[in-house]
């Protein structure tokens, strides 16, 4: 079966760096190892080719890096194929130290152990037929290695004393004890050229299931966000024919009791406001759904949006007082009056002024906004109950609610557990994020933070 040249995923170009990585240490080694050898251990070496050798390994290192510079995808094939180079250098080096009796042979095994872990099974498998069959090459071809002379009998000598050769075995296999410091050698190389790839390797991996959990969570809450805007979409559209039966019918009170009890007349102004503020947004949300950014929202000040807004609430709730913080340089950016926005952040508003509503006291709910040149923060500051354990853990989940049942004139019944989860989706697409924890004060209450940066918010130039 032919082997396919597919690309490596997008993240995967890192092990052909690493690889680079490992050639440069590669060919530092080699170097240092021929000088030793030649210099100091007065071995009869070939310097000529084996230096040529370690010399063409760098240059194929320098052009390796030269293309991952210059970008681009890489291919299964090609990180098989710089493997291969590697094992190539390595059994020219070895044909003229010796070949397979040389104990920096194992290094065979470093090509196949990073093919197992970046490449699929089959180029695994080939690159375990390649350095085999390098390794079967070299038993029988090969430059012996001489025995050791003069000075390097000696230290062959006092090399078998230190590790408990036997004279006799020492005797009869000629410069056992230097193969076995070799072969000590190579297991330290190996460990830590193993180590650093595998380590690297482990990490990359896990760093992918991280990134993979959170597209799957992303996923399953876009699935939620479809579900939940469908069926909003269909009770908006049946809402539109009870809302506007309600208002006629109140418009009829308002007229059979023009003359009648003030107080009377003031909640039916209320009611009939609050009908016709649930058609505006019905409208404007079926209006809206569908429409470009930019060619369906008007530019405004920041703090302009934010007052309409808190006055838009405020006619929603005219029985929660709110106090109101507006902090930040003049004049102040002008961003995109995104109707999302403004429903996430009236969300997190009733969601405040309900808990406020049930703490039995009258502290204003505050709200607080500063920004500068790059976010800015709202901060919305209630005296409710706070949250319980349970809460700060399950807090923003779907369908989770902390509202009971008539605590408050505007909850008459308890919360669907949409809003906040809703409110933190919509925030997130601005590039934003929402913080709910308890406050640091003596008394109790929460605090809802919003971090938006205004980068994202800003209309586009005309």
């Amino acid at each position: 079966m032919p082997l396919h040249d597919h690309a490596l995923p997008t993240n995967s170009a890192p092990p052909l760096a690493r690889l680079v990585a490992l050639r440069r240490v590669e060919v530092l080694t080699q170097a240092v190892v021929l000088t030793l050898a030649v210099a100091w251990l007065k071995i009869p070496l070939d310097v000529a080719p084996m230096a040529g050798i370690i010399a063409l390994l760098a240059a194929a290192n320098l052009a390796t890096q030269w293309r991952l510079d210059n970008g681009g995808p890489v291919s299964r094939n090609e990180l098989f194929s710089q493997l291969s180079v590697d094992v190539g250098i390595l059994g020219l080096l070895l044909y003229f130290a010796g070949g397979s009796a040389n104990p920096f042979v194992s290094l065979f095994l470093i090509p196949p152990t990073i093919a197992a872990a970046t490449l699929p099974t089959r180029h695994a498998y080939a690159m375990a037929g390649v350095t085999l069959a390098a390794y079967t090459f070299l038993m029988f071809w090969n430059h012996p290695l001489p025995p050791p002379q003069g000075e390097l009998a000696q230290l062959d000598a006092l090399l078998a004393r230190a590790t408990g050769t036997a004279p006799e075995h020492a005797g009869h296999m000629s410069g056992f004890a230097l193969h076995v410091l070799g072969m000590w050698l190579n297991f330290v190389i190996s460990v830590g050229v193993v180590s650093f790839f595998l380590t690297r390797m482990a990490t990359a991996l896990r760093s992918r299931e991280r990134e993979l959990a959170t597209a799957r969570e992303a996923a399953l809450r876009n699935e939620q966000i479809l579900s939940l805007g469908t069926l909003a979409a269909g009770a908006a559209h049946k809402l539109g024919t009870p809302l506007g039966t309600m208002a006629v019918v109140i418009r009829e009170l308002e007229l059979s009791h023009a003359g009648d009890n003030t107080e009377l007349k003031d909640d039916l102004r209320l009611l009939r406001e609050q009908v016709e503020h649930c058609k505006q947004t019905i409208s404007q949300i079926l209006a809206s759904a569908g429409q470009a950014r930019d060619e369906s929202l008007r530019s405004m000040p920041l703090d302009a949006y934010l007052q309409q807004l808190l006055d838009e609430w405020q006619l929603i709730r005219p029985r929660a007082p709110l106090s109101i913080a507006l902090d930040g340089p003049q004049p102040a950016a002008s961003i995109a009056a995104d109707r999302r926005l403004e429903q996430a952040l009236l969300n997190l508003l009733d969601n405040a002024a309900d808990a406020n509503g049930t703490s039995g006291a009258n502290d204003m709910l505050q709200f607080s906004a500063h920004w500068d040149g790059e976010t800015c923060r709202i901060e919305i500051l209630d005296r409710g109950p706070g949250l319980d354990a349970e809460a700060a853990r399950r807090i923003g989940q779907p369908f989770f609610s902390t509202k009971r049942s008539g605590h408050e004139e505007n909850t008459a019944v308890g919360g669907l557990g949409i809003g906040l989860f809703l409110s933190n989706a919509t925030i997130e697409q601005f590039g934003g994020t929402v913080e709910l924890f308890n406050r640091k004060d003596q008394q109790r209450g929460a605090c809802t933070r919003v971090t938006l940066p205004l980068a994202r918010l800003k209309a586009s130039a005309p």
